[in-house]
């Protein structure tokens, strides 16, 4: 693994990020082309377990000297971690791609934004208005409940990211994600074994589950890990908001889906959103 670590400290960060963001929404691409056979659920447990057994394998967290609230925190992080996941496959199956990655980008875009009195934030807030405006006004290939699984993921996102900081700050390392993920797995293991059954149990998808559990959470998180490490966090943030575009451009490639021209206006609006926000969040931080 030295090896792969020195390889990987010699690519430009932001290609490390930029990398992840990829992995990650091929990952989702190739999971949605495969709903027909497995369903979402099934989809989200096995990517859930695969992380979890990679990162238990990695990290080792130990458990003795635990406060409560030290459990506590970490059984939350991986309840949002798990809504998170479930909510945006749920969106998946039944809204475009890139229009599910979109909205579930609200979730952080609020946490960066909230409590900001700045009038150039107002005008932020009104850009992402204006991206939802449009994909209201676009229905093509939108559900009900495919937008309110989509608004579900957002809130957990920003869940996801109050309580990982929490959770950073008392598990070292990744062990707290580790926690998590096992969390997460546990939760959802009735629902997709119900939600499944015996498909489960056939190879191919199986290993289809793994390869999208790899290729959407534990190949992304490690090169994000390591490309954080080198760059500033708010540069980290504005790369991250290339994320609806990657979603809409993999759904294309990978299981040709395609967004009409006032949907990836609506993309292009949140994702101009996000990355304003970044960089005043950036230019405000202390140096």
């Amino acid at each position: 693994m030295r090896w792969l670590a020195g390889v990987l400290r010699r690519v430009p960060a932001p290609l490390l990020i930029i990398a992840g963001i990829i992995s990650l929404q091929l990952g989702a691409a190739t999971a949605k082309g495969m709903f027909g056979r497995l369903p979402p659920t099934a989809f989200v447990w096995l990517r859930l377990v695969t992380t979890a057994v990679i990162l238990l394998a990695i990290a080792r967290p130990r458990f003795r000297g635990r406060t409560r609230r030290d459990m506590v925190v970490a059984v939350g992080f991986g309840c949002a971690l798990a809504v998170m996941n479930f909510s945006i496959y749920q969106a998946m199956a039944r809204i475009p791609l890139g229009v599910a990655v979109t909205i579930e980008f609200l979730g952080p875009l609020a946490v960066a934004i909230v409590g900001s009195r700045k009038p150039r934030d107002v005008l932020l807030v009104l850009l992402a208005g204006v991206g939802v405006a449009l994909l209201g006004f676009t229905p093509h290939g939108l559900t009900l409940g495919g937008v309110l699984f989509a608004l579900l993921a957002a809130a957990s996102w920003a869940a996801y990211i109050l309580l990982s900081r929490e959770t950073g700050r008392r598990w070292p390392g990744i062990s707290g994600l580790a926690v998590a993920g096992s969390v997460g797995a546990i939760g959802l293991a009735v629902p997709a074994i119900m939600a499944a059954g015996s498909r489960l149990l056939q190879p191919d998808l199986l290993i289809a589950g793994v390869l999208v559990g790899l290729m959407s959470s534990v190949i992304p998180y490690s090169l994000e890990l390591n490309a954080l490490r080198r760059i500033p966090a708010g540069v980290f943030g504005i790369l991250m908001s290339l994320e609806p575009a990657a979603a809409a451009l993999a759904a294309m490639i990978i299981i040709g889906e395609f967004l009409r021209p006032t949907q990836w206006l609506a993309v292009g609006c949140i994702v101009a959103a996000s990355v304003g926000t970044t960089s005043l969040l950036r230019r405000r931080s202390p140096s």
